[in-house]
């Protein structure tokens, strides 16, 4: 049986570097996002460095039906998941009642039900491999989110789920932690709509710290893991805020980052 490290949104970004993180810590991986090149370049890289060629596959976990032919490809390939990391998400900044609706539902599709259905899915191999998974929140899972409702809402889903789990699965002897990074150089702000000019003075991490910061706490078995001493201090203040002040002072930030 070969035992597996599945990484989602694997084909660029923070997936991708959680994946050259992982290989080069000698994990065997299964590589899953929608762009089939960069997922083959990026096993091309990963072989070429000595480590097994990563298994490859190539869909949309937005789709169920596209689900049902990931986890059908990992049992004919006699693979074991014994590490999961849920990547795959993106935002939308906007109002809520101004962003597309079907674009939004989309976004919670991803973000959340393709992060609970695989997860669930695949809970049984983690559990009999005492595994791990590594769910990718985001900081902005500790506020509210004006001008990035769902998104923000989301986030904050994936945040209790992980820790509502890693109390559930403690007996069982599987580790589950969730990253919630700052703003990371990623493909996350384009697609988000938000201003490139403001994201940069922002000063962003680069996505190897935080696939490495990722990675370490997940092997020292932390539950919450936030890269970077100004994303901590974030998480402080936004706990001992009042939304009263808390909910304009994050509107008004996120309507200056409007590309």
């Amino acid at each position: 049986m070969r035992k597996l490290a599945l990484i989602t949104g694997a084909s660029d970004g923070i997936g991708a570097e959680l994946a050259r993180v992982m290989a080069g810590a000698r994990h065997d991986l299964a590589l899953v996002a929608r762009g089939a090149d960069r997922l083959a370049a990026l096993a091309d890289e990963i072989e070429a460095r000595g480590r097994p060629r990563p298994l490859v596959i190539a869909g949309d976990l937005s789709r169920p039906d596209e689900i049902d032919a990931m986890t059908a490809r990992l049992a004919s390939e006699g693979a074991q998941v014994e590490i999961l990391v849920n990547n795959a998400g993106f935002g939308l900044h906007g109002a809520a009642n101004l962003l597309d609706r079907t674009a939004q539902l989309d976004m919670i599709d991803l973000n959340i039900r393709a992060l609970t259905d695989l997860t669930l899915r695949l809970l049984p191999q983690i559990i009999e491999a005492r595994g791990r998974i590594l769910n990718v929140a985001s900081i902005a899972a500790f506020l509210p989110g004006p001008q990035m409702a769902v998104y923000y809402a989301s986030k904050a889903y994936v945040l209790s789920f992980s820790e509502a789990l890693s109390q559930e699965l403690k007996g069982a002897g599987v580790k589950v932690s969730v990253l919630c990074p700052g703003p990371t150089y990623t493909g996350f702000p384009a697609r988000a709509g938000l201003d490139a000019a403001l994201f940069q003075r922002m000063r962003p991490a680069s996505a190897r710290d935080v696939a490495e910061a990722g990675y370490a706490g997940l092997m020292a078995g932390q539950r919450v893991i936030v890269p970077g001493v100004v994303n901590k201090l974030s998480r402080m203040l936004a706990g001992m805020t009042p939304h009263a002040i808390l909910l304009p002072l994050v509107g008004r930030l996120q309507e200056s980052r409007k590309a």
